[in-house]
């Protein structure tokens, strides 16, 4: 296999799984855009958490809120768990690395808040133990998982949503996380700010 061959068969796969998300997320992925916008129209925000690419995809997530995504509007309320390298490390040390997410929201996560948890694999065990946290703070969870969800899935409950990427390769459920984060910034800018959608999304919340 040369090397273009070897670079057409990544695009190809990529295309391949993304394409096999909108198959099978569409929904989902709208159902999600709209409680997160729901979340912070009520005056809640999101936290974001996930272990190295996830990591960043969660800090990506949160930027975007934070700062801006394609539009002109007001900053939106999200914090990224992944950035606090004296926290992280002083749970980890003083308690075990499977506590770094979950210490945090007990202290922050409040009533009404979401929790966007990303895992290509669905085995980690401080996001498993972060969506026990947000459960006992009546914090509704949105998932981001791959391959057969692992014991993430099997950690949610019936008013959370996972996002479960069709493939067991790690890369190309990362490209499509990533795709999805931005499919969840577009809704949620489009829910909260464009005036033509309020009664729609209205109608979609009551019917939830």
């Amino acid at each position: 296999m040369t090397h273009l061959t070897r670079i057409k068969a990544h695009f190809r796969e990529s295309i391949h799984v993304k394409e096999s998300s909108f198959e099978a997320l569409s929904p989902l992925i709208n159902q999600a855009g709209v409680i997160l916008a729901r979340c912070l129209k009520n005056g809640h925000k999101i936290l974001s958490c996930g272990n190295g690419g996830s990591a960043a995809d969660a800090q990506h997530f949160s930027s975007e809120l934070l700062n801006r995504f394609e539009r002109e509007r007001p900053p939106l309320a999200a914090i990224a768990l992944t950035t606090d390298s004296s926290t992280l490390t002083s749970i980890g040390n003083d308690y075990e690395f499977k506590a770094i997410f979950a210490k945090q929201i007990l202290a922050l996560a409040q009533s009404g808040d979401c929790l966007l948890v990303i895992s290509t694999s669905g085995q980690s065990e401080n996001i498993v133990e972060a969506i026990k946290a947000a459960h006992k703070q009546n914090v509704q969870v949105i998932a981001l998982s791959g391959k057969e969800g692992g014991q993430l899935a099997k950690s949610l409950n019936e008013n959370d949503i996972e996002l479960r990427v069709p493939s067991n390769i790690t890369a190309r459920i990362q490209e499509t996380h990533l795709l999805l984060i931005h499919c969840l910034c577009d809704l949620i800018d489009h829910y909260l700010f464009d005036q033509t959608q309020i009664k729609d999304t209205l109608s979609y919340e009551a019917n939830m």
